[in-house]
């Protein structure tokens, strides 16, 4: 990710650490509250982040913010709760699930449109790399570059993140639905390198 506020390692597991201390307060408060952990201050600056939340490769929550409004500190906790209390593909994540939810964080690039003709675009786009915001009216849909993992092919791609905004498959080839790029820093649990995960 050719950006000057790309974060090191170590930065990244600072805020891996965040979203697990925001989901235990939040989901198992005890009489003694965990520590927060120590708030790096780079990560007091303005990102945006998408929590990720799987249990055994399974997804089991995934909410973020595609444009910074929030200090990256901040933003990573709101939403490593909203993804195990409000996403709503899922009932809330309870207690008993917190010791088995592995947390994925992605730092988002600054969207920029997709400059070209809309017949291009499956052409333009590039898998494993670019993550999409489409926007047509009232319809917002997002999908994580992770994703390719699972879709490939990049219409393929474009036609299911048309779906998940409302919209029919092949809105994406209609000039009025905008289309923008992303890339991300994913950062897992216990890991030294950003993470590949969902």
């Amino acid at each position: 990710m050719e950006n000057p506020d790309t974060l090191t390692d170590e930065q990244g597991q600072n805020l891996v650490e965040l979203a697990r201390y925001a989901l235990e307060n939040r989901i198992r408060p005890a009489e003694c509250q965990p520590l927060c952990p120590p708030i790096d201050p780079r990560l007091e600056r303005e990102g945006a982040t998408f929590v990720t939340l799987t249990i055994q490769g399974v997804l089991r929550g995934c909410i973020g913010t595609p444009q910074a409004r929030a200090p990256l500190a901040e933003d990573v906790q709101e939403n490593a709760i909203r993804a195990a209390l409000m996403d709503p593909r899922f009932p809330p994540v309870t207690a008993d699930e917190l010791d088995e939810i592995e947390i994925e964080v992605s730092v988002l690039t600054p969207p920029r449109a997709l400059d070209c003709p809309p017949e291009e675009r499956a052409d333009r786009i590039r898998p494993g790399v670019d993550g999409l915001l489409l926007s047509s009216g009232f319809h917002r849909g997002l999908l994580l570059p992770q994703v390719w993992d699972k879709i490939p092919n990049p219409e393929d791609f474009l036609a299911i993140l048309c779906q998940k905004a409302g919209l029919s498959p092949s809105a994406w080839k209609r000039s009025d639905t905008d289309l923008c790029t992303f890339e991300v820093q994913a950062f897992g649990e216990g890991s030294e390198e950003p993470a590949a995960g969902e």
